[in-house]
Formats: structure tokens, sequence, C-alpha cells
């Protein structure tokens, strides 16, 4: 007989990203149902999921909402840096642990948060280690005006000027925010080597299409590469015919050409390491992430297979080799 644990979910079916959240969602929604139907696992998962229609105020207090409402103590969801950082005081508050299941850009370390996705050394700064030598030292940086697109901005920054390149433009919007004249003005006026879109959802759908437009013109035909570590093959569909040659890096891709991309892919992970961590440990759900992470290590058999590939695993902040 298995037993039951509740876990949570935060993720938008709606909003300014909502192919990124939904990717995620599904990938979750799918492990659910593959440990619940697993026999070799002595545990399945029940739901107690909130909508926060992509906006940040709703993020706190729907986290609250699951961990004073119902027994989930592990919650899988956040898709932005700054909806992750509203949640960590409400994790703290209600000892709660968030599975964050999309790139972060690094610089926080919290006991809350089980960091599943790639972060700058492992997607941003190889990408560039390609880029400079291959494409040029001029580059143009664009991001969205959070801590995400800050973050990708000033580690670029660092890279560029190490390899003795030029940053000549460094540009942020409003998550959402769809007006790109001056940014596109910018980059004909100085026609960069390559552009890091550090873009998010509809900003950055938006932007690719202003430049495949730029690119009909003449001067423009073979330029304009556009470099991301956060675009995946959930926004093709959103971003269209705009999507071709943008150069994304990232810890797994679709073997089959399917839209799912690393963010379904590494929310479908995060809830089978969980239940790998909880396999015969009854009461495990209520332990710390680093006492279970540390006794989960241990217990676990030699043979158990683990739901990540190695190209995956270091992404894991708290269970990097």
């Amino acid at each position: 007989m298995k037993r039951v644990v509740d876990i949570g979910v935060l993720l938008s079916r709606s909003g300014m990203y909502a192919a990124l959240s939904r990717a995620s969602r599904d990938g979750v929604f799918r492990a659910v149902e593959e440990v619940n139907a697993d026999p070799s696992l002595d545990v399945s998962f029940r739901v107690t999921e909130r909508d926060p229609d992509g906006r940040l105020d709703r993020y706190a207090p729907l986290c609250r909402e699951i961990l004073r409402g119902s027994q989930a103590r592990h919650i899988f969801g956040c898709i932005t840096s700054a909806s992750r950082k509203e949640v960590i005081p409400e994790l703290e508050r209600f000892d709660g642990i968030l599975w964050y299941p999309v790139p972060y850009e690094g610089f926080e370390a919290s006991e809350r948060v089980a960091y599943m996705h790639s972060c700058p050394n492992q997607h941003l700064l190889p990408l560039l280690d390609w880029a400079l030598p291959t494409l040029g030292t001029r580059a143009y940086l664009v991001g969205s005006n959070y801590i995400w697109g800050w973050e990708m901005a000033q580690i670029a920054r660092e890279k560029i000027a190490a390899a003795g390149g030029q940053v000549l433009g460094d540009r942020y919007l409003p998550i959402g925010d769809t007006e790109l004249d001056h940014i596109i003005s910018d980059i004909r006026a100085l026609k960069p080597d390559f552009i890091l879109n550090s873009l998010v959802g509809d900003s950055s759908y938006a932007f690719l299409a202003r430049l495949a437009q730029l690119k009909q013109e003449a001067e423009f035909a073979d330029g304009l590469t556009v470099l991301s570590c956060n675009f995946t093959e959930c926004e093709i569909e959103a971003a269209g015919d705009a999507a071709e040659g943008v150069v994304s890096a990232g810890p797994w891709f679709e073997p089959d050409g399917g839209i799912g991309g690393s963010f379904h892919e590494m929310a479908r992970q995060s809830v089978h390491e969980l239940a790998l961590l909880l396999h015969g440990r009854p009461g495990a759900e209520e332990l710390p992430f680093g006492g279970a992470v540390t006794y989960g290590a241990s217990q676990r058999p030699p043979d158990a297979a683990r739901p990540c590939s190695s190209a995956r695993a270091p992404a894991c902040h708290h269970c990097a080799a």
C-alpha cells in the first residue's frame, strides 16, 4: 500500500510567461502520474494547486495558502527569480521547501529552495566561450528588468571584458513590455556581433519578431545572432518563425523534436527526485531539505536509478557532486 504525501504546485496557466509555466506544470503532473503508477515506490503524491496567473503579487499569498491550508511541505513552482524570492519568506515562516525547475542566475543559496535547473557556469559561460571566438567580441545585452536580466548581464559584461571585447549596449524592459523601438534603433546603429537575449515571455517573442524584420534588410542578412540561456522548445510556438536561428544553452533538449524542453523535463525530474528521497522513509517529507538529501543519498540502494541524467545532475545546487 502506497502512503500518500501532499505536495503543492504554484505555476501559472496564463500571463506573460505562460508557455514556460505551462511546460513546467505539465512536467510536474506527468511525473506525479508516473510516481503514483510506479509499484516500486511506496509513495504517491496528492496535489494541492494554486494558479498565480503570472502576477508577482499572488505568489507569496498563494504559497502561504498551500502551506497553511494543506499538509504539503514541498512546493513545485515559480518561473521567475522575482517570484522565487517572493515565496522564500513564506517557506521560512511555514517550514516549506520550493523545488525550482527553471534556470537561475546564481548568487543565492537558500536552504528552502532546491535549484533543479542550470546556473551561469552551466549555461551562460559555456555559451560565451563559444560565441566570443566564433561570432566576435562586440556584444549587445537585452533583458527583463529584474534580477535574472541584471545578473546575466553583469556576468556577461565581466566575461566579455576579460576576452577583450566590448558591450555596445545594455538595455532592460519591464516583464511583458513590448515597446522595442529604442532597442531596435540601437541595434541597427551599433551592429553588434551578437545579442544576448535575457528577456522573458512576451517581451522576448516581440523582440525576436522585430529582429526578424530587421534581418530582412540587406546589411543584416548574415548577422544579428541571438544567444539565450532561457529560451527553450516550449516557446517555439509562441515565437513562431522568429525563433529561427536562436542559439540557446541549457542542460537538456528534446531528443525527438518535442516541445516541452528543459522546463518540462527538469520539473518532471524534480518530482521523481522527491519520490526517491521519500521512498521507504515515512515522515521524511517533514525533514529540512538538507537533512532529507543527505539521509536519502546514504540510504539509496546502489542500483537505484536517478531520474536525472548526468547532464542535469550538477544543475541542482544542493545535490551537485
